[in-house]
């Protein structure tokens, strides 16, 4: 083991500089991977924008019936045509997302927690790959807790289904989870990231921070950015613009889509400031319009 006596705080992260081994293909990462992976992110992330626009609806696996969330069957239809992947578990899918009008489908695989536990932390991955080649799912979406207390079982989720993925040219999304202990700085989203990423996943998922910029620039595959707690809807499509500025590939907004008074106008907004370019201030004008008619 490498001794941690002495080490060095990283600080040469040359935010300014492209990442390098990215011939071939328009995701960093990427470029050594065979067509049918290439082929499964190219669904997902946007081949002009290099971006995506996914939506989360995976919180019953845990929360059960939430606000936003009662009428899946309702909802999902309407949004489908204005983000590029959906994310969620493989139960809400097959139930309520006509196949004909899907995006492409991050699957949740992992489960085993809900509300009433004090920790989170412990999951087990209770989808297997030939149900996620059934389902045609473009990524398998893992919950990561590190430095949490059931990081080895997490990690050990994790290797799993990235061993299973490569086998069957399905990328991997490795969900950065923050334990209830865990402050969430920068310095802890650069380890936690970090970690995941050099498991082997071809996609993170984890949160906006201070620097996050050079999170972004020390984590070698592309980074979506959860949306999180509900925010005003002015202050979603900011964080929306700021993460997109500073580097991520794209924002995976749940509640902030889900528990707006106007979901579709919410989710064209933001598909406007991931794959077009509008600045925030933009994007919110348009949201107003959309909805004073």
């Amino acid at each position: 083991m490498a001794d941690l006596q002495g080490l060095k705080v990283a600080k040469d992260y040359h935010t300014d500089v492209p990442f390098a081994n990215q011939n071939g293909f328009y995701l960093k990462g990427i470029n050594s991977l065979d067509w049918g992976m290439k082929r499964h992110m190219a669904n997902i992330f946007d081949p002009k924008s290099g971006n995506t626009v996914m939506f989360a609806f995976d919180h019953g696996y845990f929360m059960g019936s939430t606000a936003g969330l009662e009428r899946l069957d309702l909802l999902l239809p309407k949004l489908a045509p204005h983000v590029n992947c959906f994310m969620g578990t493989r139960g809400a899918i097959r139930t309520c997302v006509p196949p004909e009008i899907a995006p492409s489908i991050a699957l949740r695989v992992t489960s085993g927690s809900s509300m009433l536990q004090d920790d989170l932390s412990h999951e087990i991955v209770a989808v297997d790959i030939e149900d996620a080649v059934r389902m045609n799912a473009d990524c398998m979406a893992v919950q990561t807790f590190v430095g949490a207390d059931g990081q080895l079982s997490s990690l050990e989720n994790l290797n799993q289904v990235i061993n299973a993925g490569m086998r069957y040219s399905i990328p991997t999304m490795g969900v950065c989870a923050v334990g209830k202990d865990m402050a969430r700085t920068d310095r802890f989203f650069k380890l936690a990231t970090r970690i995941i990423a050099e498991m082997g996943c071809q996609v993170v998922k984890t949160y906006d921070c201070e620097n996050f910029e050079e999170v972004v620039a020390a984590c070698p595959v592309p980074i979506v950015v959860a949306g999180g707690k509900k925010l005003a809807e002015a202050e979603a499509m900011t964080l929306a613009y700021s993460v997109i500025q500073k580097g991520a590939r794209g924002v995976d907004m749940g509640r902030n889509i889900f528990q707006s008074e106007h979901p579709v106008e919410m989710a064209i907004a933001i598909n406007k400031i991931v794959h077009e370019g509008f600045t925030d201030k933009e994007a919110y004008e348009l949201y107003l319009d959309s909805i004073n008619g």
